[in-house]
């Protein structure tokens, strides 16, 4: 069984932004701001790369001043205050902005549901390289103390991801109460180390005039719009913003951006550009070079524990994503375990855990150095966020009614911004930015072809099916018997009598006294509150329909459901109930054509391997009976 879609929109169920309070604040620093608080490790390194390996003084303040406007523009302003405010009913994410828009498959419009699933598909490319390049950039901080460390940093990094990777089937909801605290130190001592860095060469605060950044860019040719690739790292992690927002908040993750964590990161930067502007010849990683020598070591430590707490919000960003994918219907089912019962973004998704641990494991051997992965990093948050900006203006205008010409000056800033980036990130392609546009692109086909082919097999269970006042008819004309106890069908259908209800009363010549069709349904909504949980309809005498609507964001619990239903009426006998499903054989038509061929093959591939209805929603597995049966699509 898999479950439903609909749209719907039920503003009772909008959730208020939750006030701003010294805990939730502390935790946005350890959820939200992992990756862009670590990105001062890597960042400058990779712009010096793209101007060639010398940094001259004008470089260095246009690089500064570049990195400054970019973080107040597209962090500061854009999501900040413009693509925070587009919450779905308190939750954020490309998902939750795509379902804003209204837009739907069968109905016209596919390009907002193009934009969106790409955008989310291209998080997955960003999350396989983010551990990676985060964990290495940190170790390299060794090399600055002792050249002792060098041959092995590789491989620490390697086995402190795979400890990452495995302890994720345990639960991170204990360690987690220490993120924040410990991103509060990160951010406090990047911001007295940039301070220090500053105090060498106080002059580096002329980089604010936007002048030098523009200098750099027109009078340096393409090598002045490769640099935007490597000031782009700097806002890797801005997306985590939105993404974020239904488990801290909105305003505990601006209160956290505005009060610490951007004068942090502008002081560091700033810090970091002072010494070069003091040694220009100065060799090695600018961040850990603002340190004094004894402090190498500590601040190695501090940075991969800051390091290992922004690859386990990617992970458990990646983990979310899959959910609300999966239950929107753009992803096959994939087993999901709950890690805490407190908390619903504590869960644990096995095959996604495993794939981003063999991919990440491999681009850190092959790669080897952040300065390498840094070549491979940016072209896909580049890409989403210039999605996410086309997504958005269509909500101005749609869902705030936004007249045309404001929606288009504020996206259009964006947008410029955004392609800027994009183009420049282009450039990084053949250095390794292909993978995680491949791999993106590689989940999206995925995307498609799930919900292509299970709206095929929707159409071909509509065609075997019986209108209720043609069964019910013939179940009186037949005399068929009903026997004591309950069975509760698992249908997809809300309208008709499902194909197996049909096939059993065949097969069996009896149908169940209490027989009820279940259908569960994903609104395109975070969470349905428990009083609009439950749709039941009587439909002939021991005959009933119930609709159970869950959010997207939400655990499927079908006998808590089922309880509810009871306590309004339905006479279930949930101690005895039989749960029955259907268990299709999908085979391809050879009547479609070859592409859509190709597409259903990959869907029934898929679909033969996806996680059943009893995992799905904490069916009791002894009560639960598969029906097989062969479809063709």
């Amino acid at each position: 069984m898999t479950a439903d879609i609909v749209h719907a929109d039920n503003p009772a169920l909008a959730r208020h932004a939750r006030k701003t309070t010294p805990a939730a604040a502390l935790a946005a620093l350890g959820i939200v701001y992992g990756d862009l608080g670590t990105s001062p490790l890597y960042t400058l390194q990779a712009v010096l790369t793209a101007t060639g390996g010398h940094f001259s003084p004008e470089a260095a303040l246009g690089s500064l001043s570049l990195i400054f406007w970019a973080l107040i523009i597209t962090i500061s302003i854009k999501y900040c205050l413009f693509v925070m405010r587009a919450d779905n009913h308190g939750e954020g994410g490309i998902l939750a902005l795509m379902s804003m828009t209204g837009a739907n498959w069968s109905e016209g419009r596919r390009i907002l549901i193009v934009m969106g699933l790409f955008g989310a598909a291209l998080i997955y490319g960003d999350g396989i390289i983010t551990p990676a390049i985060s964990v290495l950039s940190a170790l390299e901080g060794l090399n600055v103390a002792t050249d002792v460390f060098k041959p092995h940093v590789v491989s620490i990094a390697v086995a402190i991801l795979f400890a990452l990777f495995v302890i994720q089937s345990r639960g991170t909801a204990q360690i987690a109460k220490a993120f924040g605290p410990v991103m509060l130190l990160w951010f406090v001592v990047i911001a007295a180390l940039g301070v220090a860095g500053i105090s060498r060469y106080p002059a580096v605060i002329a980089a604010v005039d936007p002048r030098y950044g523009i200098a750099l860019l027109t009078g340096h040719g393409w090598s002045g719009i490769a640099v935007l690739g490597g000031v782009f790292l700097a806002m890797t992690g801005g997306e985590a913003m939105y993404a974020d927002m239904g488990h801290i908040g909105r305003n505990p993750i601006r209160t956290s951006w505005y009060g610490l964590v951007l004068p942090a990161l502008l002081l560091n930067y700033a810090g970091q550009v002072a010494l070069y502007l003091g040694d220009p010849a100065m060799d090695g990683n600018p961040f850990f070079r603002l340190a004094p020598s004894w402090s190498i070591y500590p601040l190695v430590g501090l940075a991969t524990i800051a390091t290992i707490i922004a690859s386990q919000a990617i992970i458990t960003g990646s983990f979310s994503l899959t959910r609300q994918a999966m239950q929107l219907g753009w992803f096959p089912g994939v087993r999901i375990r709950q890690t805490s019962s407190d908390e619903y973004g504590q869960i644990y998704v096995p095959f996604v855990n495993w794939t981003m641990m063999v991919l990440t494991v491999a681009l850190t051997v092959s790669f080897g150095s952040s300065d390498r992965l840094a070549g491979a990093y940016g072209t896909a948050v580049s890409t989403t966020m210039l999605l996410t900006t086309a997504l958005l203006y269509n909500v101005m205008r749609e869902r705030w009614r936004w007249p045309a010409a404001l929606a288009l000056a504020t996206c259009g800033l964006f947008l410029a911004v955004d392609f800027a980036f994009f183009s420049a990130n282009l450039f990084k392609i053949q250095e390794g930015g292909w993978i995680p546009l491949m791999f993106g692109t590689l989940v999206f086909i995925v995307m498609v072809s799930w919900h292509f082919g299970f709206e095929a097999m929707r159409h071909s269970h509509t065609v075997l099916t019986e209108t209720p006042d043609e069964f019910f008819r013939r179940l009186k004309q037949s005399h068929v018997p009903r026997v004591p106890g309950t069975a509760i069908f698992l249908t997809r259908l809300t309208t008709t009598t499902p194909f197996l209800i049909v096939e059993h009363v065949a097969q069996m010549r009896a149908l169940y006294e209490t027989a009820i069709a279940l259908t569960v349904k994903f609104e395109d909504i975070p969470r349905v509150a428990p009083h609009d949980r439950i749709e039941l309809t009587k439909l002939a005498e021991g005959f009933w329909h119930i609709t159970v609507h869950f959010g997207f964001v939400q655990v499927p619990d079908i006998p808590a459901a089922l309880r509810q239903a009871r306590d309004r009426g339905c006479p279930i006998d949930l101690e005895d109930a039989v749960y029955f499903g259907a268990r299709d054989a999908v085979v391809c038509s050879k009547r479609r054509r070859w592409l859509v061929r190709a597409s259903l093959r990959l869907f029934t591939l898929m679909f033969r391997n996806s996680v059943r209805a009893v995992d799905l929603f904490n069916i009791p597995s002894e009560r639960f009976v598969e029906v097989g049966r062969q479809i063709e699509i």
